[in-house]
């Protein structure tokens, strides 16, 4: 009998140090891969410091200043891919950040990194590069960061163009199932250790869901970096925010009928991650938006739509331009002026 009991402990013990090892190696192998991805996308942009955060950011062009804000599982480089950046180049100053944890800028321990602290992050730092009165346009989770900006600093941007976001809180069952990576000590062993080769073997049901009903563009296979996306600092950032997006929704949504800049709302009518109603919703709570629904897209609209994204991002900032001359005609007006007082 004691025999047996030994053989037992021993055999537990064989299992517990073999899974040890297992994972011990699993988590080498994902440092190898992430450092091994880094080398061979490095960064392309600058970085600069702001509040201790170190961001990194792409400033290119001349002209109205427009900043672009990416969303989940991908990086500022998207805008390149998805050839809006490039079409904007052709007038303007276009800023495009990598949100904190995505890419290559910090995202600190410490901070929830909720959308106002994300968009007051962006703030400070589009105040350093002196951008002023910029058209903001976010994709999906940024598009929740670009109302949170225009929410806190409605006088300091010009307008904002929204693509496939998620502005109401609903029922998201995948926001249950990237809570695990967002907590502390689990989601840190998870993320060095399974979550990566998960991730990895569900890109390709990624890509579909993102895409459909539209195909993948050739550009997106080309230039998106599945090893980049399961870095597991990445992973956190991604699914934190996913663990965010129901309240986040739910803080924002009673201050959508206070915003009076130009507002321009896209969504793809096939789109599987938000349904486009959602972007009904909210051009009806945003007085004087304009709900553009493109068919055949889905949620990467603007890979599918670039140019009609770029006309909106124009029509919106025509729009700002004509209303601050109508606020310095009035105000120049000589009606707007006090009348002396009688004597």
């Amino acid at each position: 009998m004691t025999s047996l009991m030994t053989f037992n402990s021993r055999s537990v013990g064989t299992r517990a140090l073999a899974a040890a090892t297992g994972l011990a190696t699993l988590a080498i192998a994902n440092h190898v891969v992430a450092r091994r991805a880094e080398r061979r996308h490095p960064p392309e942009g600058s970085f600069i410091v702001v509040d201790g955060v170190r961001l990194h950011y792409s400033d290119r062009g001349e002209g109205s200043p427009i900043v672009l804000i990416h969303g989940n599982a991908v990086t500022g480089d998207d805008w390149n891919t998805s050839g809006v950046a490039e079409l904007l180049l052709q007038k303007h100053r276009v800023v495009v950040f990598d949100r904190p944890g995505f890419g290559y800028s910090e995202r600190p321990r410490g901070r929830m990194w909720t959308a106002g602290q994300q968009a007051e992050l962006l703030y400070k730092a589009l105040h350093q590069l002196g951008v002023e009165q910029p058209v903001v346009v976010g994709h999906s989770w940024g598009t929740i960061v670009a109302l949170a900006l225009a929410v806190r600093h409605q006088a300091d941007i010009a307008g904002l163009v929204l693509l496939s976001g998620y502005y109401f809180p609903t029922l998201r069952p995948d926001a249950l199932l990237v809570l695990p990576g967002a907590l502390p000590v689990l989601g840190d062993f998870l993320r060095y250790t399974i979550s990566p080769l998960l991730g990895r073997l569900q890109v390709p049901l990624l890509k579909w869901a993102m895409f459909s009903p539209a195909r993948v563009p050739g550009r997106f296979h080309a230039e998106y970096s599945p090893a980049m996306a399961m870095r597991p600092s990445q992973i956190r950032a991604t699914s934190m925010d996913g663990a965010l997006m129901i309240p986040e929704a739910f803080a924002l949504r009673r201050h959508y009928k206070e915003l009076t800049l130009p507002v321009a709302v896209i969504a793809g009518d096939g789109d599987k991650v938000v349904f486009k109603r959602r972007s009904e919703q909210l051009a009806a709570s945003i007085r004087g938006s304009v709900l553009q629904i493109v068919k055949g897209a889905g949620h990467m609209v603007h890979h599918l739509a670039a140019r009609q994204v770029v006309e909106a991002v124009e029509s919106v900032a025509m729009m700002s331009q004509a209303c601050a001359l109508a606020d310095m005609s009035v105000q120049s007006s000589p009606a707007s002026r006090a009348l002396p007082e009688a004597a």
